[in-house]
């Protein structure tokens, strides 16, 4: 069955967006050779790596819907993750909440608007509160 092998992050501001996902999780961004895209390495183990490259037109406008897939990654603590958003400049799109028998999620925004899921593992979570 096909599986994403990659992800890609649009930001009106490529410097800005690396400073965000560097300062958030630690992930190696560097850019890739002369042109404006940079390699985004999220770590080894399970996941995938992506990329980050200039936006091409608006930022997602303010209460927006969603256009396109929302990446969720997986953190070990989902309260210290949001504090470090928002230290790093972005904002929450939905609280944290549980998710019966997976874990606590939580949707934050990155400085250029895009949403993201963080989603701190627990099969003992309760239902929603």
């Amino acid at each position: 069955m096909p599986r994403p092998v990659h992800f890609e992050i649009h930001a009106g501001d490529p410097a800005r967006a690396v400073a965000f996902y560097t300062a958030v999780f630690g992930w190696k961004i560097e850019q890739w050779g002369d042109i404006p895209y940079w390699v985004v390495d999220t770590g080894d183990g399970d996941g995938i790596d992506g990329g980050l490259l200039p936006r091409r037109g608006p930022a997602p406008a303010e209460d927006a819907p969603v256009h396109g897939f929302v990446n969720t990654i997986a953190v070990d603590d989902v309260d210290a993750t949001i504090d470090a958003v928002a230290k790093a400049g972005g904002t929450m799109a939905l609280a944290k909440d549980s998710v019966p028998g997976v874990g606590w999620l939580a949707y934050c925004k990155d400085t250029d608007g895009n949403i993201f899921g963080v989603l701190q593992p627990d099969e003992n979570a309760p239902a929603p509160s």
